[in-house]
């Protein structure tokens, strides 16, 4: 049984620490801190801050089991969140944790953080069997899950992962969720005099248009999307666009749907420019592969058994969004992402029920003895 009280009070402790993306080093500290505290055998932090230009690494810290012969289960959860995070004032009413609305709430992810200390206080002071553990706590999720794209995988030793780090009630996972690449289209005309010489030169503005309009965007089927979130371009009003820039994205729940988009934006792009007199440069960046876990994979097993007990029902889904999850599936860890009640992420009426944070810290350990249980 854990402790609601302790609960909610590191809850509101956690989210008023500031923690932005590759600035992580406040929260980093104090949660090598409870990790030792707690009794873990080994803290590592790894080099990703510094590969990713950030003061923090991520952090995986390895916990000795007392059970023997059963799989080795990680637990993760991120530790930055997104703007702005500054001095946030949580408030609770009427059963649901808010910000006071001038900031975000940062329940994505630290109702993720604060279910897996729980989990770990609990196994310790209540000495519950459990095998060997793996927490890992990343960095820079946000943006780009590139905490854990750069994470030393010499590290990692675990048979079976969850990431906390969804929004549903306790008992809610993601066993599917799409790859993303963004691409980045530079392109190129030639500047004139708009006034005194326009014919002379080459819309680069006026061209990026043409390429708006080919290029696929939206709901493309039911597992893949494309979207244009950004561009930027030219001088002057009185000088024609020597350049311009379009940031776009796919995503794809499919590897070879993802894979033919992202070829189609390209194709797409090349073709507008015909005729134009201008030229472009387009950079493919991959952020991560799409993943699916069989229904009867392990992590989900163990989840739909704990859950049982729990009389929390199973809600299997798939996402629309990546997370760390996608890095460690392509590790070799099955790992599903769990659902610990964050609602209205990235905006400031974020918010999360009380309930939903004793939940998830409940299912968290629930499925940590189910594993020592079952083996």
């Amino acid at each position: 049984m854990i402790d609601q009280k302790r609960v909610l009070k590191e809850f509101f402790t956690l989210v008023s620490i500031r923690c932005s993306t590759l600035d992580e080093r406040e929260i980093a500290d104090l949660l090598t801190k409870r990790l030792r505290d707690l009794g873990a055998a080994e803290i590592h932090e790894d080099g990703a801050g510094k590969a990713l230009g950030g003061n923090t690494g991520n952090i995986v810290a390895n916990f000795k089991g007392t059970v023997a012969d059963v799989p080795t289960v990680m637990l993760t959860a991120h530790m930055d969140c997104v703007e702005p995070c500054a001095n946030i004032t949580p408030v609770l009413k009427d059963g649901v944790i808010r910000s006071d609305g001038t900031t975000i709430l940062g329940a994505d992810d630290k109702a993720g953080v604060v279910a897996i200390l729980e989990t770990l206080r609990c196994l310790k002071e209540q000495n519950i069997p459990h095998g060997d553990l793996q927490i890992v706590f990343t960095v820079a999720e946000e943006g780009g899950v590139n905490g854990s794209r750069c994470l030393d995988t010499s590290l990692l030793h675990a048979e079976l992962g969850y990431t906390l780090d969804t929004h549903g009630h306790a008992g809610t996972a993601a066993f599917k969720a799409p790859g993303k690449n963004q691409l980045v289209v530079r392109i190129m005309g030639k500047a004139a005099h708009a006034g005194i010489d326009p014919d002379a030169g080459r819309n680069a503005i006026t061209a990026a248009g043409r390429v708006l309009t080919a290029v696929p965007q939206g709901r493309i089927d039911a597992e893949t999307t494309c979207n244009v979130g950004k561009i930027a371009g030219g001088t002057a009003t009185n000088v024609v666009a020597e350049f311009c820039t379009i940031h776009f994205e796919s995503r794809s729940r499919d590897k070879a749907k993802l894979d033919a988009l992202t070829q189609r934006i390209v194709d797409a792009v090349h073709s507008a420019l015909d005729g134009t007199g201008c030229t472009a440069e387009i950079t493919v960046k991959k952020d991560y592969d799409p993943y699916e876990l069989p229904q009867d994979a392990l992590p989900i097993r163990y989840l739909c058994r704990a859950a049982e007990k729990l009389g929390f029902p199973v809600v299997l889904e798939e996402e629309g969004g990546g997370s760390d999850a996608n890095h460690f599936n392509a590790y070799g860890i099955p790992t599903t992402v769990l659902g610990v009640g964050m609602e209205d992420c990235h905006t400031k009426e974020e918010s999360i029920l009380v309930q939903d944070l004793y939940d998830a810290a409940e299912l968290t350990l629930a499925i940590v003895r189910e594993i020592a249980e079952k083996g």
